[in-house]
């Protein structure tokens, strides 16, 4: 008698088990997610073009030369400071972008699959192609889908 109530109380467990299943949290379907229609927008240099500052800081710099030097012979030693000053600038830059890429790898690390998809669509700008998103533990990839559609692919090993 005591070996069957054992096997009822086995058998009664196990089927509760997988009727209720595990409480933790369930790793995302790998399946593709759809994050938005088009990909237009989708940024990932945070919003700072470098390059493009540094040719607007030499030419602001250039233009705001005083009447002298009056040849270009003369004129070397102003454009190499215009050189120094912009290029500071631009290692500045570079080191912010830097900085943002390094904040938004950390960001990009969710528990549930609604979570990292919201967070996509308010950051659209801020994220690149090809950037990995792991999700309860599972990478996915931010790719554009064969209609432009910008979509949440299972990273495969």
């Amino acid at each position: 008698m005591e070996g069957e109530a054992m096997k009822s109380t086995a058998l009664l467990m196990t089927v509760a088990i997988a009727v209720v299943g595990c409480a933790h949290t369930q790793a995302p379907e790998r399946t593709i997610y759809v994050i938005s229609e088009d990909a237009g927008g989708t940024g990932g240099s945070g919003g700072y073009d470098c390059d493009q500052e540094f040719k607007q800081c030499m030419k602001k710099c250039w233009d705001n030369r005083y009447p002298w030097p009056h040849n270009r012979k003369q004129s070397a030693w102003y454009h190499e400071r215009c050189e120094q000053d912009c290029n500071k600038e631009y290692n500045e830059c570079e080191d912010e972008k830097e900085k943002e890429e390094a904040e938004r790898r950390k960001k990009l690390n969710f528990s549930r699959m609604d979570e990292a998809i919201d967070w996509i669509r308010k950051h659209k700008t801020e994220v690149a192609l090809g950037t990995v998103v792991i999700v309860a533990g599972v990478a996915f990839v931010l790719t554009t889908g064969g209609s432009g559609a910008l979509i949440l692919a299972p990273l495969a090993l």
